[in-house]
């Protein structure tokens, strides 16, 4: 490891296992102090445990939490460099089929958490003169959707939206602020919630053969976080495989003479 997060401090938030563990555990191998937010109390004590890390219990659609989150990370290491929300919920749910309550909800966690999110880690931000606010998005919303998505799909095209007004609003500051956008990856809650079939028909549709993992995600983020992207604010990486390429199903060619 190149020690790229030397000396900084990093919030995590929905880092009880998957992308957000993942980026967690890429941090901590560069040098990062970090501390681990989530809704899940023992999963997550569990994973900052195993990764020596300090965890807090939060629910980031309060705003009372994102701040007490952000209030542990600073007075544990002093400052906050790098805050990344990867926090959500996905319930596959058909829109005829989703209450007001249910859609409230999805909004509640994806969207207006990352607005919490923003919003509690400017002050500490503004007052070092520096920050990487940064968040998980999703080809799902932004480019691609499927049945079943309609609330998961209208958040993360709005976290986009946010992530461009946020960058241009906290400009001045010395903070950037970028996004992810991953395809499919192989976490845990893809292989609770989708079965062999489903992740297969996926595969089939990723030019480079297979679903993404957990560190291909937490490599991009790494890379937002780090001086390296100093200049790059108010967009997105996607991280897919190749998935948004293709125009049709039939897009596979076979080498000659290999």
């Amino acid at each position: 490891m190149t020690g790229r997060l030397a000396g900084r401090t990093a919030l995590v938030i929905g880092a009880s296992r998957g992308i957000g563990k993942g980026t967690a555990l890429r941090f901590i191998e560069e040098g990062a102090n970090v501390v681990l937010a989530d809704w899940d109390a023992d999963t997550g004590q569990a994973s900052a445990d195993e990764l020596g890390a300090k965890f807090i219990h939060a629910d980031i659609s309060r705003y009372q939490d994102a701040e007490a989150a952000v209030a542990l990370a600073v007075s544990s290491f002093g400052r906050l460099d790098i805050i990344v929300q990867n926090a959500g919920i996905y319930p596959w749910q058909l829109i005829e089929d989703t209450s007001s309550d249910d859609w409230d909800k999805v909004m509640a966690v994806n969207l207006r958490g990352s607005f919490h999110a923003a919003k509690a880690a400017l002050t500490p931000m503004r007052a070092e003169g520096y920050g990487r606010i940064l968040f998980t998005s999703s080809i799902t919303g932004p480019y691609v959707t499927s049945p079943g998505h309609g609330h998961y799909s209208a958040t993360k095209a709005g976290i986009n939206g946010f992530i461009r007004s946020a960058a241009l609003e906290f400009s001045g500051y010395g903070i950037t602020v970028n996004g992810v956008e991953p395809g499919n990856i192989l976490t845990e809650g893809i292989q609770e919630q989708r079965g062999d079939a489903h992740i297969a028909s996926m595969v089939a549709a990723i030019p480079l053969g297979r679903l993404g993992s957990v560190r291909d995600v937490a490599n991009a983020f790494l890379f937002l976080a780090s001086d390296e992207a100093s200049y790059i604010t108010g967009t997105t990486i996607v991280v897919d495989g190749g998935q948004l390429l293709p125009e049709g199903h039939d897009f596979r060619i076979v080498p000659t003479g290999v």
